[in-house]
Parts: C-alpha cells; sequence; structure tokens
C-alpha cells in the first residue's frame, strides 16, 4: 500500500505540530514493517491512500481513499468563542465528513464526531497519542542547567501549550491571575498578550530537551484546560516524572484515569491548591507509545482501503 501523508503540520510548534512529527517518525517504521510506502506529499498522486493529519489539509473532493485526523471539534462546540475559525473551518468540516476513515485520539473526540458531524461511528477509529521518546525523567544537573537558562525559579508550577494567540479554553489568563503559592512558568513561543500576563516567567519556545528538563523541574503542571481533545502536555509531564493537576474534562480523565488529581472546571483557586499540594513520585505514564499508534494508524488505513 502506498500512502501519501501531508507533513506540512509538523512544523506547527503546538501540539498537531508534535502529532504530526512523532506519527511520521513511527510511520516510517511501520510502512517498512508492513512492506508499504509512505511518502510526504499534500497533493496525493500514485498514491492509495492520503492521510490528512490536520483539518486543514482534508481533501473536499478526494479521488482516492482519504483519512483525516480530527483532533477535536472545539470551534463547533463554542461557535460564540470561535467564530472566526469556525467560518474558516465550514468547508473543512464538510471536507471531513467527506473522509473515508477519521482517526481521533480519544473516545470523547469520536462522540463529538459522531453527535456534530453525522458520523457513522464505524468510520472511525480512536488512536491515542504518546509522550515522545525525548520525555524522560532528568538528571539534577540538566534540571539546574535549564533553571539558570531559562531564570526560572527553584520551585514552580508550570503550563505548557501555544501562546501565540489567546485561545479560550485553555485559560491561560484566567490561571495567571488565580493566587497561588508557588511561581508559575508559561512555556510556548509568546505572543503580546502573552507577555502582559502579571506575574508569571515566561520561556518562550524551548527544545524538547530542555523541555523535559523543564518538565522534570516542576512542582506539578496545572492543566487548566475546560474542554480537550487529548491533552499532551499531563502525558509527557508523567513521563518526566511531574504530577498533574488538571481540570475534569471527559478526554483528559479517559486518557489519564487515576494517574492524576482532577478538580471542577470552575475551581481554579482548587487547582492551584491541589498543585501545591502534590507530591512525587508522580503515577507512571500510560504505556501506549507512537508505534502502537502507528499500527493502529496503519490499521485504519487498510481499513480505508478494503472498504472504498
Amino acid at each position: 500500500m502506498r500512502v501519501a501523508f501531508d507533513s506540512r503540520p509538523a512544523a506547527d510548534p503546538r501540539g498537531i505540530g508534535r502529532y504530526t512529527r512523532s506519527l511520521l517518525h513511527a510511520l516510517r517504521d511501520e510502512a517498512e514493517r508492513r512492506g508499504g510506502e509512505l511518502t510526504e506529499q499534500h497533493r496525493p498522486r500514485r498514491a492509495d491512500l492520503f492521510h490528512s493529519p490536520w483539518i486543514d489539509g482534508a481533501l473536499l473532493r478526494p479521488r482516492i481513499p482519504v483519512v483525516v485526523t480530527l483532533h477535536d471539534l472545539v470551534p463547533l462546540k463554542r461557535r460564540g468563542e470561535y467564530l472566526r475559525s469556525g467560518l474558516r473551518f465550514r468547508m473543512r468540516y464538510l471536507a471531513v465528513e467527506r473522509a473515508t476513515r477519521l482517526i481521533v485520539p480519544t473516545h470523547a473526540v469520536a462522540g463529538d464526531a459522531i453527535e456534530l458531524l453525522d458520523v457513522d461511528q464505524a468510520r472511525i477509529d480512536v488512536v491515542g497519542e504518546a509522550a515522545d521518546a525525548a520525555f524522560t525523567t532528568r538528571s539534577a544537573e540538566e534540571v539546574a542547567a535549564v533553571r539558570r537558562r531559562y531564570g526560572l525559579p527553584p520551585d514552580y508550577l508550570l503550563w505548557v501549550g501555544g501562546l501565540r494567540h489567546p485561545d479560550p479554553r485553555k485559560r491561560v489568563a484566567a490561571l495567571a491571575g488565580t493566587p497561588r503559592e508557588l511561581p508559575l512558568v508559561l512555556v510556548g513561543d509568546p505572543g503580546q498578550w502573552a507577555k502582559e500576563l502579571p506575574d508569571v516567567t515566561l520561556t518562550g519556545a524551548v527544545d524538547d530537551e530542555d523541555l523535559a528538563a523543564i518538565y522534570t523541574g516542576a512542582h506539578c503542571l496545572v492543566f487548566p484546560s475546560d474542554d480537550e481533545g487529548f491533552g499532551l502536555p499531563t502525558v509527557e509531564a508523567l513521563a518526566c516524572g511531574t504530577p498533574v493537576v488538571a481540570c475534569d474534562v471527559p478526554a483528559v480523565r479517559e486518557v489519564l484515569g487515576d494517574r492524576a488529581t482532577f478538580v471542577d472546571c470552575d475551581d481554579l483557586d482548587g487547582l492551584m491548591a491541589a498543585a501545591v499540594a502534590a507530591r512525587r513520585p508522580a503515577p507512571a505514564p500510560p504505556s501506549w507509545t507512537w508505534g502502537d499508534a502507528a499500527s493502529a494508524t496503519w490499521d485504519a488505513y487498510e481499513r480505508a482501503v478494503a472498504g472504498s
């Protein structure tokens, strides 16, 4: 089987970029193992199947079977807050509805797709994400080095994600304004709005090696999102031995189970209090790997070709 994979989002610094890079790396090995062929192209030619790992790459008039990864449906669930992106995605969602199969990261997103896009459950494959191999507990020397490099305090709470544009569901501004006993460090390439947040430390964009050490040195990862499709930073933090406190949303609960402390979405004070109270050792992350994800994704490819 010859698979065309749209690798354009690999350059995105947000979670969609992490997903694309990590899955693509594992899919190369999976293609070799199964005797298939994987090429990087977004206008598929001489291919048996096309996989778009983001909604922007979904084909409206596909000529071959198409698999689309749908990370969440937040713009459809919260149209008032995501009006501009919702309008932009209108045709993209139509293309998603026409895809041969959909890959979603959690059963929570699968339920949203069935409800909001009227997609047949039989066309949906739930394929979880994972922490990249770079995310492991780092040495005291590495942690000390990143503290010096980024001006981090000795003990801190951590948030990781995209800061270029404000995202209502992430609630970073509300998090920054919540009283806390420990300093708050925000990791991500910041826009001007983030630079104006009070009493926080901004690291800017960091590479994976530094991020693993920043995770390791944190007292706790705080995850205040009130809607998510998966919540990849929570898994990365656990892989680095760092406790996680998160707002109780279906997808994150599904991914982490009892590996995190959950609080009500409307209780950011409680989120901060639980984060300060968190203690190591953190539970081990889910055992699912990107190799597992690549194998399950290739299975989805085979179902798409067989059913087209």
